[in-house]
Formats: C-alpha cells, structure tokens, sequence
C-alpha cells in the first residue's frame, strides 16, 4: 500500500455551547483543518488540527508539504512517516510543524485500523469499548453566576456525572472565587465529580492558598493551577493540596511530559492529541504515565480522543468538549456520562457530508 495523496480543508464552525445552550466560551476553536490521506487501495485515513489562534496559513502550508513529501510512503509504518517529517521541520518540538504531523499521524493510525479491519482502540491495546465523559465548556468564567447555576445544574439533569467549570475569573477577589465555586458545588450536588481548570492564570501561592480553603469540597482536579512548565511549583502544589492536581494539555511533544512526570509535578496527566504529536506520540506519553503509577485524560477532540482513552490501562476520562461534533456523520457522543467507542473500523469516524459544502473556507 503506498500514500497516493494528502487533501487538506479548511473549515470554520459556528460558535456554539450545543450541551446546555450556555454562553459559549470565550477563545473557544472554532477553524479546524481536516486531512484525508489516500492510498491506491482505496483506503482513506483522516484526521484534523488546529492552531486557535492567527497562524491558520502556515499551518495549511505545513499539511501540504509534508503531504507532498510522504507521497509514495507506505502509510502502515507510521513511525517512519513521522519521523521524516520531524527530520524535514528541523526535529521542531512544538508549534505548527507538530500540530500538522498530530493530524498525519492520527490519519495513518486511521489506515492502519481500517486496514486490519478493528477499531482504533483495540488496534492500540482494547482495554474498553467505553469510557467515562465529563462535560467541558458550559460553565466558563464569563459566564454570570446566576446562569452558571442553572447551566450546571442542568447537565446533571442530563445524566452528566462529572463536570468541569473554571476559577480564575478576571476581577474577582479570591473570596469572590470561592464563594462562586461554592455555589457551582451547591447546584451539582455532592455526588458529581466537580473540576476546575484554572488555565495557568495562578501563581503556586495562589493556588495553595486558595486550595486549602476549597479542600472541603471535594473537587476532582485542580487543572493546570499554574504555567505550566514550572514542574516544580506543580510539584509543591501537588504536595501541598489534597485535592488532586491535572496538568499536561500545554506540553507539546513527548519529553516535557517526561520532566513533569519525574518532578511528580501532577496526580492526573493530561495528553494533548494535537500538542503531543497525534496517536503515536500521546500512547507513549500514557505509557511513561503508566510506569508512575498516573492515570492520563484527555483535551478536546472527544471523537478521536475516546479511542485512546479506552486503548490503555490507566486511562481515566474523556474530556467532552463540544467543539467538533459537527465534522462528522453521526459522531459518538456522551449517554448517562459514558462515550462509546464507534464501532466501525479504525476511528470509526467520516467527515460530515455537507461538512465541506457548508463550512468549508477556502
């Protein structure tokens, strides 16, 4: 089997919090590329990215060349494949070079499924054909606390056992925060797994502090308290708090999630699919995970992520984060707090029919 060619789309969705009809969330991602990798068998594998933010025609510029370079390329030896295209971007450990091979990668892993015929996740071990789903995304820090309240308390109304909100809310006092994340433990009961992400904005002293006044609540992580390459302060944090610490979404590729894992820097590792380097590099990730005795989660792009998740033993949750539902026909989505694996081969997933029609940009 030989790669016949790389098409690369460019799609913009609209800005939307489809779970509770919330205010959507401020930066959320809204522009995704999507790559479908053809062979001359006739297999196709896809896979997409994104950058978030200006830089969207460098990345499509990333996509196609290293399309035009793996040309030719058998697509089942995927560890060749991506190592060509790290030696093409200079060995580049982040950035677009890394966000345009994650989205190869994941497109070769495609392949690979569909042509042994099973899922992706039994293909990377089959631990689980389901995995737990929290709700992410309805309960951001600009959302009023009224309506916070009442957004909560309707994904539990939903089935949702385990949901994620945010501190960190620009211009309020620390006991403002805790008493708004008060009221957010109030209207999800106490039988609801509650996180929090903080989004890097505290320094260690701030988390500490303000941690020890939350521990009575029972919160399943704290995410990402601190920046996030200073695994000594998450480290202290860590030690400090009982509440649990998750980090790991801002690392990009596989050897800082290394250094945080040796400084014990979290309780709960988090593997970005687009930041670690796609499918190969995010197993390897939960892997070392593994070996110190960490469960991994998962950041965004659910559809995709479900399958790792329930590939490995320690893995612990899907993040559902509603942002690329629309990409596809008939995408798996949360039932009572749990996300199947699709059942059909490889990711299981094909792009939404009039997806390019009527998002596409050019």
């Amino acid at each position: 089997m030989k790669i016949q060619q790389i098409k690369v789309n460019f799609v913009r969705l609209p800005p939307e919090e489809p779970l509770v009809g919330a205010p959507y969330m401020t930066g959320m991602m809204c522009e995704f590329f999507t790559v479908q990798v053809q062979t001359d068998q006739g297999i196709e594998g896809i896979g997409v990215t994104a950058f978030g933010g200006k830089l969207v025609r460098p990345l499509r510029a990333a996509l196609e060349d290293f399309g035009e370079l793996i040309k030719g390329d058998d697509p089942l030896r995927v560890e060749q494949a991506t190592a060509k295209l790290r030696a093409a971007s200079a060995s580049c450990g982040s950035g677009i070079a890394m966000l345009a091979i994650s989205a190869i990668d994941t497109a070769l892993w495609d392949i690979r499924g569909k042509a042994c015929n099973v899922s992706l996740a039994r293909l990377l071990g089959g631990a689980r054909d389901k995995v737990p789903a929290y709700a992410s995304g309805a309960l951001s820090r600009t959302t009023p606390t009224d309506k916070l309240q009442r957004a909560a308390a309707a994904l539990v109304e939903k089935g949702y056992r385990q949901i994620k909100t945010q501190m960190a809310v620009e211009g309020l006092t620390p006991r403002q925060e805790i008493e708004r994340i008060r009221l957010v433990r109030e209207a999800v009961g106490e039988d609801v797994n509650l996180m929090v992400d903080i989004n890097q904005r505290w320094s260690v002293a701030e988390v500490i502090s303000i941690g020890h006044r939350i521990e009575d609540l029972g919160l399943g992580w704290l995410e990402d308290p601190t920046t996030c390459d200073d695994h000594q302060g998450h480290a202290k944090i860590a030690d400090a708090l009982t509440t649990p610490i998750c980090a790991g979404e801002y690392l990009w590729g596989i050897e800082p999630h290394r250094q945080a894992l040796s400084h014990h820097a979290s309780d709960i590792t988090m593997i970005d699919l687009l930041r670690v380097g796609g499918v190969t590099q995010w197993m390897k990730v939960a892997g070392m995970a593994e070996a110190f005795n960490k469960p991994v989660a998962s950041h965004l792009l659910p559809e995709i992520h479900v399958h790792l998740v329930a590939a490995v033993p320690n893995g612990l949750v899907v993040e559902y984060m509603p942002w690329t539902w629309r990409l596809y026909e008939n995408p798996p989505m949360p039932v009572n707090g749990e996300i199947a694996v699709p059942g059909g081969a490889g990711l299981g997933l094909k792009f939404a029919p009039d997806l390019f029609a009527k998002y596409g940009v050019s």
